[in-house]
């Protein structure tokens, strides 16, 4: 995230609006690849702000790698997603209203990581078990709450 973070030094808190990129990312069984957040303690697809020049697709592809040590294939386009439902605070008083652009894939390669500097956790669920404790955006992009 070093492009949102170095527009933070010149603006605060105050809020950004940043696209960025989430990936639904599944296994051979269909489960759903979440991660846990380490600024919130709550679980959310792998994601992030893209950054200049890069594509949402390579934001996608990159964010999962950097999570997750995981790849996947090709990217489909789910849905484009803004407005009031993802408006977000950080834990740091950091504010977005995030464009997030919202793919699906399957797992092609790579070796799961759990722990990044970014995430406690990586796991895969079954859409019928998710965890209850999931990031605002999280619920939105896949419950609709």
């Amino acid at each position: 995230m070093g492009y949102v973070l170095d527009l933070r030094k010149q603006v605060g808190h105050q809020a950004l609006v940043v696209a960025g990129a989430a990936v639904i990312a599944t296994n051979a069984t269909d489960e759903l690849l979440l991660v846990k957040r380490t600024d919130n303690q709550l679980w959310g697809l792998p994601a992030g702000s893209t950054e200049p020049g890069e594509t949402t697709v390579q934001t996608a592809q990159r964010e999962l790698t950097e999570e997750t040590g995981l790849t996947v294939g090709k990217l489909t386009l789910v849905d484009v997603l803004s407005g009031p439902k993802f408006h977000y605070v950080y834990p740091n008083g950091d504010i977005i209203d995030s464009v997030t652009i919202l793919y699906r894939g399957a797992i092609t390669g790579g070796q799961l990581v759990t722990t990044t500097n970014e995430t406690s956790a990586a796991q895969f669920f079954a859409k019928s078990a998710l965890p209850t404790a999931l990031t605002p955006i999280t619920k939105q992009l896949l419950l609709g709450q």
